[in-house]
């Protein structure tokens, strides 16, 4: 039969491919240097109660913070972190509770870095953007001011 030949040919191509593929990919796994792997540890762009304000460096970056300026925020920015860590790991308070308490030490480091920075800077300070967060869609995008209830039934038309 004449269906023997290329149809021998093409098991062995596929085979062929399929072995190569398998050895190409397992050598990736083994090439992957171990801090790539993920195991535990903080999530990706810092511990979970960083993620709301700029580090040191960007305020530095955006304002042209002077030593001296870097030296006095460095200790608020730290104690704004723990305190809004130590915030979200209090599960004895309620969300409304929980939102004063993240505006009121919003607001105490905002009274603070006015001492601290120039007007200019206080002024690009204020506007410096904060990180989004991971757990909600972007402000202004398509669920922007949603209620999370079910869209209405579309209206049928009359037959």
């Amino acid at each position: 039969m004449k269906f023997t030949k290329p149809l021998i040919i093409t098991a062995l191509v596929a085979g062929n491919l399929l072995a190569w593929n398998l050895v190409l990919h397992a050598q990736d796994a083994t090439n992957n240097p171990p801090s790539a792997l993920r195991t535990g540890g903080p999530p990706p762009g810092g511990p979970r109660g960083m993620r709301g304000t700029p580090n040191l460096e960007q305020l530095t970056t955006a304002l042209n913070l002077t030593d001296d300026q870097k030296a006095k925020i460095k200790p608020i920015l730290d104690a704004q972190r723990q305190k809004m860590t130590d915030l979200r790991a209090d599960t004895t308070l309620s969300q409304e509770d929980r939102r004063t308490k993240m505006q009121a030490i919003r607001q105490e480091m905002s009274d603070q870095m006015k001492v601290i920075l120039t007007p200019e800077q206080f002024t690009k300070w204020q506007q410096v953007p904060q990180r989004p967060r991971r757990n909600g869609p972007p402000p202004g995008g398509p669920n922007a001011g949603s209620t999370n209830a079910p869209a209405p039934a579309p209206a049928t038309p009359p037959q």
